[in-house]
């Protein structure tokens, strides 16, 4: 059933990519930058793209909301369809979007909304924009797919609080029957087991929210077309590893700072050298955290673009005999990958806090 299911998905990526691949042909009338393309599916965006030339194709505009002098508010389309401004420097060929209608003044260069000086944007011999850029508090895919992500989870998880609510502690069924193993699983197996037994209430509630927002975040976002890859966000995952260090510091006792000031059975001689190796300590592993989640994320949806890829490279559908059942075991893996991510998340953070939380051994 998961393997069908899968390699349904998979048949609409390949399709997705495909229409892609000759809208943007057509178009430009050039070889594809397949490095270009899967950039372009990983990325965030103020378009829901869904199929298509990168602009211009079947799209869902978002809002775009700007601060500069004065609160604007318009639709992204009014990007996506602006006129297109091709220009050469020293690192390449590039272009940008210049707006039009509401979004006049403005340009979209690199997923950036830039003001335009006496309309123009300056690009510098590295490529890169020099004009000021507005307050942008626009809704990004990103930004689109954690509020339907955290919808669906409050539903999933008020579903099964009103189902105990109502019958009382009886057996699952509906939606329950799928939470009450995990709620049970992130409270005995991870919270419990990394946090003193007299204190690991207290944090069971975070560390559930965090493991189902991850799980839940890394499921919709293996799913072709609408899903997005918002746990591959270097900025997602920055807040919720800056959450456990914050929840990590201001719950910690006595005891886990004489640890790092001044660590038992080290000589007094060493503290001046474990002192600032301890302090750094305490950045360095929510930073783990980070990159952790960040890195396995974005790979997987990497890989598989890449290895659907092969097809269009070669121009020849034989080569789906090779990448699509091997595009389909990465897309299986990835299914183990978004729960294992969500428990080495939440496992770890447990873990650091259980650390800050411990009371001295006599």
């Amino acid at each position: 059933m998961v393997l069908k299911f899968r390699f349904n998905l998979l048949i609409i990526t390949i399709l997705s990519i495909f229409l892609s691949f000759t809208s943007s042909a057509s178009e430009k009338g050039k070889e594809l930058d397949v490095n270009e393309m899967i950039m372009h599916h990983i990325k965030d965006a103020h378009e829901w793209h869904l199929w298509g030339p990168e602009h211009g194709g079947t799209s869902i505009y978002l809002p775009v909301i700007l601060i500069d002098g004065t609160s604007k508010v318009f639709s992204s389309k009014h990007f996506y369809h602006g006129k297109e401004v091709i220009f050469t420097t020293a690192a390449g060929e590039g272009h940008y979007m210049e707006g039009v209608g509401p979004a006049k003044g403005y340009a979209l260069y690199h997923e950036k909304i830039y003001t335009l000086k006496n309309g123009i944007l300056e690009i510098n011999k590295e490529g890169h924009a020099e004009n000021a850029k507005p307050i942008d508090l626009s809704i990004t895919k990103n930004v689109a797919f954690m509020f339907i992500a955290c919808s669906l989870l409050l539903v999933i998880l008020f579903s099964a609080a009103k189902f105990y609510k109502k019958n009382g502690a009886v057996a699952p069924k509906g939606i329950a029957k799928f939470v009450e193993p995990l709620v049970v699983f992130v409270r005995d197996d991870i919270a419990k087991e990394n946090i003193d037994s007299h204190k690991y209430k207290k944090f069971t509630p975070y560390l559930l929210t965090i493991f189902f927002f991850i799980l839940i975040c890394n499921l919709l976002g293996s799913i072709p077309l609408i899903g997005s890859n918002l746990t591959g966000n270097i900025s997602v995952t920055l807040f919720l590893a800056s959450c456990t260090l914050l929840v990590t510091l201001f719950s910690s006792n006595k005891n886990y700072w004489k640890h790092i000031y001044a660590t038992p059975g080290v000589p007094m001689a060493l503290l001046p050298i474990m002192i600032p190796i301890e302090f750094i300590g305490i950045f360095t592993k929510p930073f783990a955290l980070m990159v952790r989640l960040f890195a396995n994320m974005t790979a997987g949806h990497i890989i598989i673009l890449a290895l659907v890829s092969i097809i269009f490279i070669n121009k020849s559908a034989a080569w789906g005999m090779l990448s699509v059942p091997m595009a389909l075991f990465i897309s299986v893996l990835e299914l183990l990958v978004a729960f294992l991510q969500a428990y080495l998340f939440t496992m770890l953070s447990a873990l650091f806090i259980g650390a800050a939380v411990e009371e001295a051994h006599h």
